[in-house]
């Protein structure tokens, strides 16, 4: 078990003071078997009336809206976590999905949804013909096809930071050869629904504290990878930017469908584009020693 400090900081700043329009955050860790939720803090400033919500995933959602202008909003969100993921999991799979291809039940299929439809055009049915040369036998082992997809992304795809907003469609990242976690993510999820496995992006933080894996720096950074639904098994991480599956180095905050509905923080304001100065992100992700008992709190 690894206990982790987390501190993730927004900040915006503007020339002139502005309105701001209410702004949404998705910054909450979700607890799952791997992972428990020991302390959260939220704080936003100038202050704001702060509404706690759920989305239609499960998601925690923060809503925060302002009464007066302001000149420079910052965004504070804290929390301590216990992650408890083993290093070399074991997938209880069910054997009727032992193999692939498989069908889901009829319950299964239904809750799934537009979780197992591909979200991107794909007229040419390229992206089927690069996933399909992957499958070299049917039938073959499902966790190992879900391991060889996500290993051809990282052979084929060069990783590259990209500080301008917005992800890559998955033909724009075979075309390009590289892309970000988020558009390694993309990928992996859009083709891995072209064979009918159900999927959902993920957004989070990744721990590293070798600093071996790629798309980190020595503090930590926010994440993406995705899920794929597996009968038995539940949803297993899948990290293709770093060729791994389970979630011991992983923080989860949000999953969705698409990539834009778990942005951390999403808002707006009221003026010209000359009020904007500038945007500074700062992500803090290490191990915490200090193993004193705390409560869940959400506070503005």
């Amino acid at each position: 078990m690894t206990r982790l400090s987390i501190t993730h900081r927004t900040r915006y700043r503007f020339h002139n003071p502005v309105d701001l329009a209410p702004h949404r955050m998705m910054l909450r860790p979700r607890e799952t078997p791997d992972l428990r939720l020991l302390s959260y803090k939220l704080d936003v400033r100038p202050a704001a009336v702060i509404d706690w919500s759920h989305d239609v995933a499960g998601n925690v959602v923060a809503l925060a809206s302002f009464q007066s202008k302001a000149q420079e909003l910052e965004i504070l969100s804290q929390s301590r976590v216990d992650l408890r993921a083993p290093a070399w999991p074991v997938f209880p799979i069910s054997a009727s999905a032992a193999s692939y291809p498989f069908i889901y039940s009829h319950d299964e299929s239904a809750d799934l949804g537009a979780l197992i439809l591909p979200q991107y055009e794909d007229h040419g049915q390229r992206l089927r013909g690069w996933v399909g040369s992957i499958v070299a036998t049917r039938p073959t082992d499902t966790l190992a096809l879900l391991r060889d997809v996500s290993n051809a992304a990282t052979t084929q795809i060069a990783y590259q930071g990209r500080e301008t907003e917005g992800t890559q469609g998955p033909l724009e990242t075979l075309d390009r050869g590289w892309g970000t976690c988020r558009d390694f993510a993309v990928l992996f999820a859009e083709a891995v629904r072209t064979l009918g496995f159900g999927a959902r992006l993920v957004s989070g933080y990744l721990f590293d504290p070798f600093e071996n894996r790629v798309g980190t720096t020595e503090a930590g950074a926010t994440h993406a990878w995705v899920e794929v639904f597996v009968p038995g098994a539940g949803w297993i991480p899948f990290d293709p930017t770093n060729r791994s599956f389970g979630s011991a180095n992983l923080v989860s905050v949000a999953v969705a469908r698409n990539i834009h509905q778990i942005s951390p923080v999403s808002g707006s304001f009221r003026g010209t584009n000359s009020d904007f100065r500038d945007l500074d992100v700062s992500v803090d992700v290490r191990a915490d020693d200090n193993h004193q008992n705390a409560d869940v709190s959400e506070g503005n």
